[in-house]
């Protein structure tokens, strides 16, 4: 395991590291590998770990994506409202009465789009890359598998 702790950051060596205790412990009792089922179960909760770990903060990135449009259309609501309430204190239909409300609306609404635009782009990319991650972690497992088959098994 030595040659594993230079790659400790990435997912695959914690779903080495489970198989890994799990072939040993079985080696040490049996003499071999016995319960292929066990070895199985081990490897997929270390891919169910590792990707628990990768997902942690997506629903951040989701959140923000699907409520910042509406943050913004609310900004641009009361935007507007001012608009109209400046309007009819000043009883004079001028660019200069709305103006500001209007500014304000369209603030509201740049802003709810500036958030939610990369939001919505980095959770696509990153759950993509999310789910990458995994198949590459269930190849992983099923090469281990065999590989402890071939090499400790019955």
């Amino acid at each position: 395991m030595v040659a594993s702790e230079q790659f400790r950051p990435a997912p695959l060596v914690a779903v080495f590291d489970f198989g890994y205790e799990e072939v040993a412990r079985q080696v040490k009792t049996r003499g071999g590998i016995s319960n292929k089922i066990a070895l199985e179960r081990s490897l997929q909760l270390g891919v169910s770990e590792e990707l628990a770990k990768l997902e942690r903060n997506m629903n951040w990135l989701a959140t923000t994506a699907s409520v910042s449009p509406f943050i913004g259309l609310f900004g641009t609501v009361l935007g507007i409202i001012r608009a109209f309430q400046d309007l009819g204190q000043q009883g004079a239909t001028s660019l200069r009465a709305v103006g500001p409300g209007i500014s304000d609306a369209l603030v509201a609404t740049a802003v709810g789009l500036f958030a939610a635009i990369p939001a919505a782009i980095f959770y696509n990319h990153f759950g993509h890359a999310i789910r990458e991650i995994g198949a590459r972690m269930d190849d992983f497992s099923l090469e281990f598998l065999n590989m402890a088959e071939r090499s400790f098994g019955d």
